[in-house]
């Protein structure tokens, strides 16, 4: 006998109610196509939803026993709040899914054959997606920027629609990122990784939560989270700003002395200085954010607070909800 794999669906919501119904049911199809072989769940991280999403779920959960529903404290963040349902999944494999059902469910089977294969990594591709064509092309040169200044190769057009293997979640378990970006974070891991190109569904009920303002926050994480080279890029502005600053003296010196004409307006002085304050201000930013994301990480404290838990239908006040399940950098030490 051989014992049946658990696969769990890993569902992040945020003000989620219009999508809560049609979800569970596909959920539930998917599940039944793969009856046969896997045992499912389907665990939903709730980051404190402002409308009736958790009363949606919990009404669903009542009838369906595979539902787990985790509801943290505040708005984390869409990151963190997949961090953590990764932490608290139980799964031999974790497919993490929109709720807006945007990527559909009914690709698992397509992921889980690639993992059954021994791929630990299954993401989808984006293919075509239904947004404007300014935002398409913000993403693509956002993907491809961040892929070409990475340390490790980051697959293009692809986002959090992916299936991970229970060894990616113990790899994630040693990570003390409180900015994650878990693209990069699991591409660079170095386990075996293959991507599926789909078409993604236009979003049939409720609007979007990840406006420009996201995509540029999560950008910003995937480049410094994954790079040093913006830190190297102000080093050799540093060295390129020097040599000419050299170069420019003796020039100057010839030019003046050689041609009585010569501008000696305080014009050009004044233009240099603007534009060596600026690239300044540039680099002490791209330092600032560095320097930022060291604090947060060596000050400690929980990535997120579950507030809830809702397991079998009941609810759960967690004892030491600070601590979740993920550990902190202290116990990381000590491990």
């Amino acid at each position: 006998m051989t014992t049946r794999k658990l696969i769990t669906f890993c569902i992040p919501v945020y003000n989620e109610s219009g999508n809560i119904e049609r979800l569970v049911d596909r959920l539930q199809g998917t599940a039944a196509a793969l009856a046969d072989r896997y045992d499912f769940e389907f665990l939903f991280t709730d980051n404190s939803s402002e409308d009736d999403t958790v009363e949606k779920l919990k009404t669903a959960a009542a009838s369906e026993p595979r539902i787990r529903i985790i509801r943290l404290s505040r708005n984390f963040g869409f990151q963190k709040s997949i961090l953590t349902n990764y932490l608290n999944a139980r799964g031999d494999a974790l497919i993490q899914l929109d709720a807006d059902l945007q990527d559909p469910p009914e690709m698992a089977a397509d992921f889980i054959a690639l993992w059954e294969r021994g791929y630990k990594v299954v993401y989808g591709i984006r293919r075509k997606r239904h947004e404007s064509h300014l935002m398409q092309r913000i993403r693509k040169a956002g993907y491809a920027f961040i892929s070409n200044l990475s340390d490790e190769p980051i697959p293009l057009d692809a986002g959090d629609f992916r299936l991970i293997d229970r060894v990616i979640v113990d790899a994630l378990q040693e990570y003390n990122d409180y900015a994650p970006y878990l693209r990069g974070a699991i591409a660079t891991l170095g386990y075996p990784q293959v991507g599926i190109e789909y078409d993604r569904a236009q979003r049939e009920a409720g609007k979007s939560n990840f406006g420009i303002r996201e995509v540029i926050k999560l950008g910003m994480d995937g480049l410094f989270s994954t790079s040093m080279v913006p830190l190297r890029l102000a080093t050799w502005v540093g060295i390129i700003a020097l040599v000419v600053s050299v170069l420019a003296i003796p020039v100057y010196v010839i030019a003046r002395y050689t041609n009585p004409a010569f501008p000696t307006g305080l014009a050009s002085i004044y233009v240099f200085i603007l534009i060596s304050i600026g690239v300044n201000a540039l680099l002490l930013g791209v330092f600032g954010e560095y320097i930022g994301r060291i604090f947060r990480n060596t000050r400690g404290g929980p990535i997120t607070i579950i507030q809830e838990r809702f397991e079998g239908g009941s609810a759960e006040v967690p004892r030491r909800p600070e601590r979740d399940q993920a550990l902190t950098s202290q116990e990381r030490g000590e491990r």
